[in-house]
């Protein structure tokens, strides 16, 4: 055996062994920092890896987790990787193996294109147009290969790197009169662009828009529906109307200034957004984290949850037909916001997480006002199942409503409670425990029948998982620094910056241009509020991420409307939609 075949036997003797055995030496390990077993494969034979990592392998890959590109052509860091432009890359979940797993192929710029996978994992559909329209990728054999975050006649690809990335370096923009009637054309409804005959043998079809300016699409989202009377025949989403290029913004800011942004991806998640993104920075630049900020970390995610739980709780009561609930539920929120302000200063979004730990040490008085919300809670939650959860006609309007089965969600990369309502006990601050959740008791909740109700159910009783972690947190919040001291650590405590100048030149170089964080990848994923999130960062030995990836769970979600939904009623899709607790800026970045 070569030098290189056992040093890539090395990385991962499982999965890469067999891949090499089935593939021989087509396939090429790489060695990243978060230690994902990551596999080169030649193009040509994508469709054949897909198909084997999914149903041939032992301990298969069920569920394509993400799927994105990567511009290679200014990197100056790729040492032991094969030549390429644009890499197309595959991120794969095993739930046997309790294992990810990336593949990646490598393009040349004047040949972009790979066979699409569609025809293995039907949830591809929306990644490869993404990485279509984002970077040029052509994905042969894709039934709708069609941008589907930027306007249909939008120029160029935003993540190339020589598309620009601020206003400033693009022409003024002007609006004439025949650039208008274009963007009038293409937003011309045709229904066999969208899959859909306007007429079948006994019928005349009904096309009717929900949304994108619709209370109950929960944002700025659209429903193309075909309708046969009142039953929906076919019902195709259209998103992209929330694009704000995170993912862009992500490669134009420093390692630290970036942070804020992570809040607005889902805006009801609050630190549960920085929690990824700060703990792949800290795992490339080697940064330890202190237990107590870990502690910190964990009681400040688990209240955000809470938070976005009662969220959902209310709106999904109002859009099946209840008005009272949202009113209490808020109640409840905005007592938990106060909470949130005090410690952090902030409400929604405090950006408050950094890399090394957090912003500051808890407040006086905190424990009184978090162990109060505590015994606070749990009554409201027993008034609510009285008020929701054994509502007659909330259950005949949710029950047996837009189901799915574990291998369903698995198929269209679902995850979270969405999953976990299908009886999979899958969540990932158990089986993968991260931050310091393994020092923490909860169980994690369940259901059997995968619909409209039991989605509802599984995440009230997370919000009773949340309080058991929260008051953990209460009664054994260790002593110790709230940051790391280290040199990356960003911004350095606030008590060291005033006490002596190195560390206030520290502070200034750090945050203005952002610490230098070795050339290196790594993905990180946390069980947040609506499923995995997960960032995956390259860093090319600068001060700013070289590609900046953001997975998040509500965009496969909604690709899965049209399977869950056809044959219900609009009303029944209301409360599907309701089910799913997504927002679009979560969707769309």
């Amino acid at each position: 055996m070569s030098e290189a075949t056992t040093h890539e036997a090395a990385v991962s003797p499982g999965v890469v062994g067999e891949l090499r055995a089935r593939f021989g030496d087509d396939c090429h390990a790489q060695v990243t920092v978060d230690a994902i077993p990551t596999v080169w494969v030649p193009r040509e034979r994508i469709t054949e890896v897909m198909g084997f990592l999914k149903t041939e392998i032992d301990r298969p890959y069920p569920m394509l987790y993400d799927l994105s590109g990567i511009d290679e052509r200014v990197r100056q860091h790729r040492d032991g990787q094969p030549s390429s432009d644009f890499t197309v890359f595959y991120h794969l979940l095993s739930i046997d193996r309790n294992e990810d797993l990336r593949i990646k192929v490598a393009l040349a710029e004047n040949d972009a294109r790979v066979a699409s996978i569609t025809s293995v994992f039907p949830v591809a559909n929306w990644y490869e147009r993404e990485a279509f329209d984002m970077f040029g990728v052509d994905f042969e054999g894709h039934p709708n290969l069609r941008r589907i975050l930027t306007p249909p006649n939008w120029e160029g690809h935003p993540l190339r790197k020589d598309h620009p990335a601020r206003a400033t370096e693009m022409d003024p923009f002007s609006m004439s009169e025949e650039f208008q009637d274009s963007q009038q054309e293409a937003l011309r409804f045709i229904p066999e662009e969208w899959g859909m005959s306007t007429k079948a043998k006994h019928t005349d079809f009904m096309f009717l828009n929900l949304g994108p300016n619709h209370p109950s699409v929960h944002g700025v989202f659209r429903i193309a529906l075909q309708l046969d009377g009142e039953i929906i025949v076919e019902a195709v989403p259209d998103i992209g109307y929330h694009h704000r290029a995170s993912e862009k913004m992500g490669e134009r800011q420093s390692w630290h200034t970036y942070i804020p942004y992570t809040d607005r991806i889902d805006y009801l998640g609050g630190v549960m957004n920085n929690m990824p993104y700060v703990m792949a920075v800290e795992k490339m630049a080697g940064i330890e984290v202190p237990d107590r900020a870990k502690v910190i970390r964990i009681m400040l995610a688990e209240l955000f949850r809470i938070s976005s739980h009662l969220v959902f709780y209310g709106t999904f009561a109002q859009d099946v037909g209840q008005m009272s609930p949202v009113f209490y539920m808020f109640v409840d929120r905005e007592r938990l916001l106060s909470i949130i302000e005090a410690i952090t200063g902030g409400r929604m979004h405090p950006s408050w997480f950094r890399i090394g730990g957090v912003t500051q040490d808890l407040p006086d008085g905190w424990e009184t006002m978090v162990r109060d919300f505590c015994d606070y809670m749990p009554k409201r939650l027993a008034q609510y199942d009285k008020m929701v959860l054994q509502n007659g006609i909330l259950k005949r309007r949710s029950v047996d409503i837009g189901a799915y089965n574990t291998a369903e969600a698995l198929e269209w990369g679902v995850t979270g409670p969405g999953l976990r309502a299908t009886g999979l006990e899958w969540d990932l601050r158990k089986k993968r425990p991260y931050g310091g959740y393994d020092q923490f008791e909860f169980d994690i909740p369940t259901a059997q029948n995968g619909d409209t109700y039991d989605r509802c159910v599984v995440r009230v009783e997370e919000i009773r998982q949340s309080l058991r972690i929260i008051r953990q947190c209460v009664d054994n919040m260790p002593a110790g620094p709230y940051k790391a001291h280290h040199r990356l650590t960003t911004p350095p405590p606030r008590e060291r910056t005033m006490q002596d100048i190195e560390t206030l030149i520290q502070h200034f170089l750090n945050v203005s241009w952002g610490p230098v964080i070795p050339p290196s990848e790594c993905s990180v994923t946390v069980e947040a509020t609506k499923g995995l999130n997960s960032y995956y960062e390259i860093s090319d030995g600068g001060t700013m991420p070289y590609r900046n990836r953001i997975r998040v769970p509500s965009f496969p979600h909604l690709q899965m409307i049209p399977f869950i939904s056809r044959g219900f009623m609009i009303a029944d899709l209301i409360a599907i939609i309701a089910s799913i607790d997504f927002v679009m800026a979560d969707v769309d970045r």
